[in-house]
């Protein structure tokens, strides 16, 4: 889902870069996009991408296609490098603690907003509505200052706290409307391809109980 709602929200995503997802999962998504020419992985952590091809290959089996390119180092100094670059860039954080605080906040969304091309779209981690609320108001806030238009959207994941977990879905076009896919999968491509994505998922992700609406508005 990180992954499908920004490109899909996206008109014609070439370059896409992800912040962090060592482990390879949001390549493996990014690179079912037949029109993505490059796909940029930046992770801090070298162990994450080299134990994932040994001990999770089919998570990390995006690392093999060759639009495919790794960045060791990090993400902040990565993306200071980069001006009216990528068309997508998707922030696979963990929680908003330690070093990953600074992900959540409005200079790293600064930076990513330099580095998009002209109608370019994010989506970063953004916590559970159940248990992270301040968070997430917060957030959206932060997103709100940097991005014309900041929405946020969740899914069913059970593992996770409370079984749900949350995006920020932000694009740098003022007419963009994040909430209905641009381009999609046919439903025969999308059988194939994708276990829970799909046009109707994407949409209903962004319906919020009445309670977070509210609070996010």
């Amino acid at each position: 889902m990180i992954a499908h709602l920004a490109l899909n929200s996206h008109p014609d995503p070439k370059k896409v870069l992800v912040i962090g997802g060592g482990d390879g999962g949001v390549l493996r998504e990014v690179i079912k996009h037949a029109g993505v020419e490059q796909a940029v992985l930046c992770d801090i952590d070298e162990a994450v991408p080299r134990v994932s091809k040994e001990y999770l290959p089919g998570m990390a089996a995006g690392f093999n296609d060759p639009r495919v390119t790794v960045h060791i180092g990090d993400g902040f100094k990565f993306l200071a490098e980069y001006k009216n670059t990528f068309d997508v860039i998707i922030t696979d954080s963990s929680d908003p603690e330690g070093p990953a605080e600074s992900l959540f906040q409005k200079p790293y969304f600064e930076l990513l907003n330099e580095a998009l091309t002209e109608k370019g779209v994010i989506t970063t981690q953004a916590e559970n509505i159940w248990l992270h609320l301040k968070i997430i108001t917060d957030l959206k806030k932060a997103c709100k200052e940097v991005f014309p238009v900041a929405e946020y959207a969740y899914t069913t994941i059970p593992t996770y706290p409370s079984g749900q977990i949350g995006f920020m879905v932000c694009s740098k076009d003022a007419n963009a409307n994040v909430k209905t896919p641009l381009r999609s999968f046919s439903d025969e491509e999308n059988d194939k391809i994708n276990k829970y994505y799909s046009k109707e998922i994407h949409s209903a992700s962004f319906v919020l109980p009445t309670w977070a609406k509210k609070a996010l508005n």
